[in-house]
Formats: C-alpha cells, sequence, structure tokens
C-alpha cells in the first residue's frame, strides 16, 4: 500500500526556511549559537593574522639582504644595444619631402625626445663637468647618493638640435636628422657609421667620456643620455638607403653575428619625391 507524503504548503516552506537561517527557540543562526561562531571566527582571525605576520617577516628579512641601489644580480647585456630616433617599429623612416603629414610625427617624435635636452633644463639639473676624463663617484665607504650627472645641452646637436628648425628636421628638403642612442651601460667614447655623406654632432660622432660611468637610474636620477645626432645630406631620392651605426670603443665587440644588435643598429631612411 503506498503511501502519499504530507505536501507542505508554501507558509510551510518558508517557515521552515526561516528557522534554518534563525531559529528563535534554540538562538541559532545558520544552525550555529553565537559563540560557535565567534570561537570560528576568532580562529580564521588568529589564522589569517599569522599567515600576514609571516610574510610581512619573510619580507622584511630579504630586503635586509638587498641594496636599494645597486641589484645583487644584474642581467644587463655587457654589450648595449642601441636604437635610434624617430623610432619606427621597423626601423624603417620613410616619408615624402613634399607631402608633410609623412614626416609630422617624426618631427613631434624628435621635438618629444629632445626637451629634457633643453640647455635651461640641463643646467639647472646637472653639472657642467670636465671633458675628457670619466664622471666616477665613488662611495669611499659613505653612500655618495644621488650621483651627479653631467650636462648634454640641445645646442651641442648643431643643425639636428631643432632651435632653428623645430618643424621640420631638415625631412622639408630632403635631408633629414636621425639620432642615435644607446641603452645605458658600457664606457663607449665614440660612434661610428658606415655611409657617407653627412654631418655629425657632437663632431664625428664622439660622445665624452664625461657621461660615463651610468650609475643606474635611482642612484642617477637626472642622468641625461648623451646622443649623436645625423644629418644626411645627399641621399637619392625614391631609394632605399640600409645604415648601419656602431659603437666604436677598444672594450666593446660590435662583430657578434649572433647578435646583431649588440653595439650597432640599423636601419633603412628612404627619401621620396613626386
Amino acid at each position: 500500500m503506498a503511501i502519499e507524503k504530507e505536501k507542505k504548503t508554501c507558509g510551510q516552506v518558508m517557515a521552515e526556511w526561516r528557522e534554518a537561517i534563525w531559529n528563535p527557540r534554540t538562538h541559532q543562526f545558520m544552525g550555529r549559537t553565537g559563540s560557535s561562531w565567534a570561537l570560528i571566527l576568532f580562529f580564521y582571525l588568529v589564522f589569517y593574522g599569522f599567515l600576514t605576520a609571516l610574510f610581512t617577516l619573510t619580507m622584511w628579512v630579504m630586503l635586509q639582504t638587498v641594496d636599494p641601489y645597486i641589484p645583487k644580480y644584474q642581467d644587463r647585456l655587457s654589450v648595449p644595444g642601441m636604437m635610434i630616433r624617430p623610432k619606427t617599429d621597423t626601423l624603417d623612416v620613410t616619408f615624402n619631402v613634399s607631402n608633410t603629414e609623412t614626416w609630422d610625427r617624426y618631427v613631434k617624435m624628435l621635438n618629444d625626445f629632445l626637451e629634457p635636452y633643453n640647455d635651461s633644463i640641463q643646467a639647472a639639473t646637472n653639472d657642467a663637468c670636465r671633458p675628457g676624463r670619466y664622471n666616477e663617484q665613488p662611495d669611499n665607504g659613505v653612500l655618495n647618493y644621488p650621483k651627479r650627472a653631467c650636462q648634454f645641452n640641445r645646442t651641442a646637436l648643431g643643425a639636428c638640435s631643432g632651435l632653428n628648425d623645430p618643424t621640420h628636421y631638415g625631412y622639408a628638403d630632403g635631408r633629414p636628422c636621425i639620432l642615435i642612442k644607446m641603452n645605458r651601460v658600457g664606457e663607449v667614447p665614440q660612434i661610428d657609421t658606415t655611409l657617407t655623406p653627412m654631418v655629425m654632432y657632437p663632431p664625428n660622432g664622439h660622445i665624452d667620456l664625461m657621461y660615463f660611468p651610468y650609475y643606474g637610474k635611482k642612484v642617477h636620477v637626472n642622468y641625461t643620455q648623451p646622443i649623436v645626432a645625423v644629418k644626411f645630406l645627399t641621399l637619392e631620392a625614391n631609394v632605399d638607403h640600409y645604415v648601419e651605426c656602431k659603437i666604436n670603443a677598444v672594450n666593446i665587440a660590435t662583430t657578434d653575428e649572433r647578435d646583431k644588435f649588440a653595439g650597432r643598429v640599423a636601419f633603412k631612411i628612404r627619401v621620396n619625391r613626386d
């Protein structure tokens, strides 16, 4: 004989749910008394408090072994890489002399990049160092931070400084300027290039020793990278020109074919004329 279960009304179901959440007879909330909930909350408070304290302690101990200015381990390349400005994804500087829109963005890149090199900014933040010798600033047992940086003035870039022609940097007449910079490593006195005729600023692409060594971003807070500007004078129109610039220094090797960006940069420049 089948026994039918008594069907509960909606009111009975709601009453059971209310009692499961709060039972007024036993004073239980979600099946636990207030003291039981207090013990659970106390346990998790102590547990997570202990984990937080342990993590904080281990981080503090680790930080005591780290020099805030010089990393214990460094993965920087011994041979610095190089890059050009204006920078493009493919290192391809192509423009049409008569079409301003094709080189406007290059001019903007150069203006933005050279703004920190303004003579007034350099004079306010950096020292007028003595040329021809390294700007070494040893600690000698006492922290000598921050390190002083030498001025690299925008006027040193001559016709490529943009001070006389901030709207075209030679792009309007097909004699463009390209800026060459290297990563902030190494002690490098000169940059050389394989293509002529051209004019380089500073003269002969020379980078003075006073801009080295570089002590790192946190220590050398106002350091301004030395750069070389190359102004191409007679580029044949509507032809691709492939240029390679490299660091010329006795302590820098630039012949490693396994790393074509070690101490050198290669780019294409094309001047189109209608």
